[in-house]
C-alpha cells in the first residue's frame, strides 16, 4: 500500500472520529437544554437562566470564558 494511500485512510479515520465526537457533544448539550427547558419545577425565567448556566458551564470548560475576557475571538 503506498503512502498517500495510508496517509488517506488515516485522514478519513480521523474525520470520521471526530464527527462522530462532535455529534455525541451536540446531542449531549441538546439533552441538557432540553431538560432545562422542560423541568416543570422551573419557573419560565428559570428556564432561561438554567439553559445560560448550561452555556456558562461550557465556556468554562472549554476555555472559551477567558477568552472571551482577553478580547480574542
Amino acid at each position: 500500500m503506498s503512502s498517500k494511500a495510508v496517509s488517506d485512510d488515516f485522514a478519513e479515520a480521523v474525520a470520521c472520529e471526530m464527527a462522530v465526537g462532535v455529534e455525541k457533544a451536540v446531542e449531549c448539550w441538546m439533552s441538557l437544554i432540553e431538560q432545562a427547558l422542560t423541568d416543570a419545577h422551573l419557573t419560565s425565567l428559570g428556564r432561561l437562566h438554567a439553559v445560560r448556566e448550561i452555556l456558562e458551564e461550557d465556556k468554562q470548560v472549554t476555555g472559551k470564558a477567558q477568552l472571551r475576557k482577553r478580547n480574542i475571538c
